[in-house]
């Protein structure tokens, strides 16, 4: 038996759990290449125009998975507890996915207002799977506190670099498109290649973050924004621009950014991914945004 994990969306979140926690328990799993043209391809071949591009993305990968392994895991994300939803694509996925393909799939819910976290979703797939009781609980926690330990040493070195010489961009942006090889990856090349300090929106504590955004907007009520656009209350007074990517046409975004750019008084770029066929007038933008910075 074989377990296939989408490298997208709330890979990007979960991911380093869910490996572990497999790893643990000695279940098979694959988990889909970095985004490739071809990926992006099948996403578009499933998926309709409303969709936004990291949505298709998704769906590309697990076509991709669909003749390598057994089961595909497909979290259905509601609500991290009140004024905290996610999008409505993290709580649709199951039933797109479901009724997009002839597929087995493994689902957990999180939905923290019903009591239903992602430490019960996961034993309930360790137990779907016949795994020993006190081995699937062993391997949760386990799997939770190694993440837990990794994650603070990356919030430490990303907020070490706020004390770099070189000019700071604090990169706002959902984590399944910062890393991403086909969305992020080549934005945070640029920078790299442009001398530029990276701060990622991603890696400072997101309790404090997700509290602090209520100084940009007090009746926001999506988790990941929130805790995204909390990070420029951590560190406006000690970044030379804030960068903000997305991809098109994400709703919250479309909202959330415009609603923050107007709110700080900080050197901005706001880039939309929409083709992925050409960086050429990205480059442009990216390059001159960093002329602004050092002049």
């Amino acid at each position: 038996m074989t377990v296939g994990i989408p490298r997208s969306l709330f890979y990007y979140y979960d991911g380093e759990i869910w490996i572990s926690f497999f790893k643990s328990l000695d279940i098979n799993y694959v988990v889909s290449p970095v985004t490739t043209k071809e990926i992006i391809e099948l996403g578009l071949k499933y998926s309709n125009d409303e969709m936004c591009m990291s949505l298709k993305n998704y769906i590309g990968h697990v076509a991709h998975l669909i003749d390598k392994c057994d089961y595909i895991l497909v979290p259905r994300v509601d609500n991290y507890g009140t004024n905290n939803q996610t999008c409505t694509n993290f709580l649709a996925m199951y039933d797109l996915i479901n009724n997009l393909f002839d597929v087995n799939l493994l689902n957990y819910n999180i939905n923290i207002n019903d009591d239903e976290t992602l430490r019960k979703g996961l034993i309930d797939i360790g137990y779907s799977l016949k795994k020993d009781s006190k081995l699937v609980k062993q391997s949760v926690n386990k799997a939770i506190k190694d993440y837990k330990h990794k994650r603070k040493r990356k919030i430490f070195n990303n907020i070490l670099k706020l004390k770099s010489n070189k000019k700071k961009v604090l990169l706002i942006s959902h984590s399944y498109n910062t890393y991403d090889e086909f969305i992020g990856k080549p934005i945070i090349k640029l920078l790299n290649d442009l001398d530029i300090e990276i701060i990622y929106s991603d890696l400072f504590n997101r309790q404090k973050a997700n509290e602090l955004s209520k100084n940009l907007s007090s009746d926001l009520y999506w988790k990941y924004s929130k805790d995204s656009i909390g990070s420029i209350e951590l560190v406006k007074d000690r970044v030379d621009g804030i960068l903000f990517l997305t991809t098109f046409p994400c709703g919250l975004d479309s909202l959330v950014n415009e609603l923050v750019i107007r709110r700080i008084n900080v050197p901005y770029l706001n880039i939309i991914i929409d083709d992925l066929d050409s960086l050429s007038g990205i480059e442009t933008r990216v390059e001159s945004f960093v002329d602004i910075l050092n002049q």
